[in-house]
């Protein structure tokens, strides 16, 4: 799998999570907080392999996203915060529902802009064989991620 499909893989498991949270009753404590682990999970390492692989790639063959990597990697500091403080908040505290209402958002802005401008971009400059020995590398890459929100790079830029 090259590493642009991965990402994207990535980016649908993630939406499919934010579909049941947004489906879940108001009361339904447990069930969120169940979901709202699994999204931290998933972001922190998908987080963590963009940084550590991807990112740095993109910059080194596509140099004219330099900009849209900087960029990034301040949207994941933003969601590597959130994601902490949502890691200790109880699922019955008024802010649990907005403060996840906000990092959907959040999140779902940057897949966006991933998807739709970069990620064109970034696959014309890498080409099919580099992207695919990236996807490899960031598929192993995965066991290594932390599980700390804040241990990804950018949580500490």
């Amino acid at each position: 799998m090259d590493a642009i499909v991965l990402l994207k893989e990535d980016h649908k498991t993630v939406e499919k999570l934010f579909k049941e949270f947004e489906k879940a009753g108001e009361k339904a404590y447990a069930e969120k907080k169940r979901i709202v682990e699994k999204v931290i999970e998933e972001l922190t390492t998908h987080a963590y392999i963009e940084e550590q692989i991807f990112y740095p790639a993109a910059r080194a063959d596509a140099p004219d996203t330099d900009d849209h990597v900087l960029e990034s990697v301040e949207e994941h500091h933003v969601v590597m915060w959130m994601l902490s403080e949502l890691k200790d908040l109880d699922p019955k505290d008024e802010r649990f529902d907005a403060k996840m209402t906000v990092l959907m958002e959040n999140v779902r802005h940057h897949v966006e802009e991933e998807e739709q401008e970069w990620f064109p971009q970034v696959r014309e400059a890498m080409g099919r064989n580099r992207l695919q020995e990236l996807g490899e590398q960031m598929a192993k890459a995965k066991a290594d991620a932390p599980s700390d929100p804040l241990k990804v790079g950018s949580a500490a830029k």
